[in-house]
């Protein structure tokens, strides 16, 4: 009689799995939000590395949850995008649920860290979210099948991210903060939809009805430009109060090579470079924001 063979996943495909091409979506609000803190005169490079850990561990807990979620669901059986470890059977659903807990215990425990050297009630706003990176996708009636997937991010690592950012380091919360989390979380929203435009023909197959299912393929499009440009309007907002920000209209020409391609027609295979395109445009949007924030307020601690 022989054994079942065991899932074997290497370690290259663990990483792809964790989708390092979303990072920026963690990175951005937390350098964003040091800017806002740096150009208060309150920026705090230690405070700042924990809330990096924190956005991180969750980006990558809430892929692994998605691979998991989405892989014992069955709906990423026909998947055009990156390859996923439940789905393919490289790793059992297990080691997948294991992977995005630890990754969400490493976020809870920098998360804890950080909101004890500021403010404890900081503590249950990390738990929440957690429980929206675990819920996206997880539990029986996910938020990211009724087309709040969207909203979520511009939530949690637009607003949330980049003000508890700014709030740990600075003890307040800003206007100039504020602007910062509208336009990280507009174009984050952005790289979620456009991955969502790629599989609507398969979304809408399988039952799961994300924004761009309901919008349809034209509306989401429409949608796609307005929040990946909304950064860039953004500059202009903080220019009143900071005139170097607009140098971040530097990265404009990345995000204008994304929206081509999405208002062009691109579909399926052809939509996976915009969301690199549109993550190197939000991370570079973000630091060079951050550096003339920092530059005008000209102090860290």
């Amino acid at each position: 009689m022989t054994r079942p063979v065991q899932p074997s996943a290497t370690i290259r495909q663990w990483w792809q799995a964790a989708r390092p091409h979303t990072w920026p979506n963690a990175f951005s609000p937390v350098i964003a939000g040091t800017g806002a803190a740096a150009f208060a005169g309150q920026a705090h490079l230690g405070r700042a590395l924990i809330a990096l850990v924190v956005s991180w561990a969750l980006i990558v807990g809430v892929n692994y949850a998605n691979d998991y979620s989405d892989g014992v669901r069955g709906t990423d059986d026909d998947r055009t995008g990156p390859t996923r470890l439940t789905a393919s059977g490289l790793a059992s659903p297990a080691q997948v649920k294991r992977a995005a807990f630890a990754s969400f215990a490493v976020a809870a425990v920098a998360g804890v860290a950080l909101s004890l050297l500021s403010a404890w009630w900081l503590i249950p706003i990390g738990a929440a979210c957690i429980a929206a990176a675990w819920f996206y996708t997880g539990g029986e009636n996910p938020y990211g099948y009724r087309g709040f997937g969207e909203l979520a991010v511009f939530v949690f690592f637009g607003l949330v991210a980049v003000l508890g950012t700014e709030f740990t380091q600075s003890g307040v919360v800003s206007w100039v903060g504020l602007a910062s989390a509208v336009g990280v979380g507009g174009i984050s929203a952005a790289v979620n939809l456009a991955n969502n435009i790629r599989d609507i023909p398969t979304d809408a197959v399988a039952g799961k009805h994300t924004l761009a299912v309901r919008l349809g393929d034209r509306v989401s499009r429409y949608l796609f430009v307005a929040l990946t440009l909304t950064p860039f309007a953004v500059s202009f907002v903080l220019a009143v109060a900071c005139l170097p920000a607009l140098a971040a209209l530097l990265a404009l020409p990345l995000a204008v090579a994304a929206v081509l391609r999405v208002v062009r027609g691109a579909h399926g295979k052809q939509l996976i470079p915009v969301l690199g395109l549109n993550g190197t445009a939000m991370l570079a949007w973000a630091i060079i924001t951050a550096l003339a924030l920092a530059w005008s307020g000209q102090a860290f601690s």
